[in-house]
């Protein structure tokens, strides 16, 4: 199927915008849509119309902020995942825009996003969380921007200390705490399957373990990574995790 033209949404827009009491024009100036209210002449919508969204579909957006009253953005009614459709409509409300999905074949218009200023909603527990992995991971031993490689979370690093401590044979819990006090709850939850329980109170180290500390150690080698980089394989003695 051919897809339709950006023109194909100029009609439906353009009826939308006369319901609502304004006189429409198609490129004014550049612009795709500019309608003036009838009410007093002066209040301006400019529409920028897209067949998908895109980054140039917001930039051309934020140029129109310095001419408009309102800046709409619209695009046509795409089946996409609920997800990103959700990510589009908060990132239109943050920048004030307005949002219209059009669907050429029945003229029909729908509002995702009304323009106008926006303040995301705060979230303390996700600030809190994130301050504390900050504020907990020791060094800085993961480079930002990477999306398929496993992070160093204050987590595994601690229960990398845990398995170094357990390097060279089985230990008790109370032994680790010094060092981990939450090292009793790693070694129990067992999250990575690197240790084993042999007796009450007390753990050893599972081959997979071995393999994590390994890891580590090889990873940590010729690292371009900031000085102050954190190889839990050579922290013997276990230093306090703060």
């Amino acid at each position: 199927m051919n897809r339709p033209p950006e023109t194909a949404l100029y009609a439906p827009v353009k009826a939308f915008f006369e319901r609502h009491g304004y006189r429409v024009k198609g490129e004014i100036r550049g612009c795709d849509v500019v309608a003036v209210h009838d009410h007093d002449g002066q209040k301006i919508a400019v529409i920028e119309l897209k067949l998908g969204f895109s980054l140039d579909l917001v930039l051309q957006g934020v140029d129109r902020c310095a001419l408009a009253d309102e800046v709409w953005l619209a695009v046509r009614a795409a089946r996409v995942a609920r997800k990103r459709d959700t990510r589009i409509v908060k990132l239109c409300r943050m920048l004030g825009f307005g949002l219209l999905a059009i669907n050429p074949r029945t003229n029909a218009v729908e509002v995702r996003a009304e323009p106008g200023r926006y303040r995301a909603r705060g979230n303390l527990q996700r600030r809190v969380r994130l301050l504390r992995e900050y504020r907990d991971r020791r060094g800085d031993p993961t480079a930002g921007g990477g999306s398929r490689q496993p992070v160093m979370t204050a987590y595994r690093q601690r229960a990398l200390a845990c398995a170094a401590a357990l390097a060279d044979g089985p230990r008790r819990v109370r032994d680790l705490a010094a060092a981990v006090p939450d090292a009793g709850l790693i070694l129990l939850r067992n999250v990575y399957g690197w240790f084993e329980r042999e007796r009450r109170g007390v753990y050893r180290l599972r081959a997979a373990g071995y393999r994590a500390l390994n890891d580590a150690r090889q990873k940590g080698e010729g690292s371009a990574q900031s000085a102050d980089r954190w190889d839990p394989t050579r922290a013997m003695p276990l230093q306090p995790v703060t």
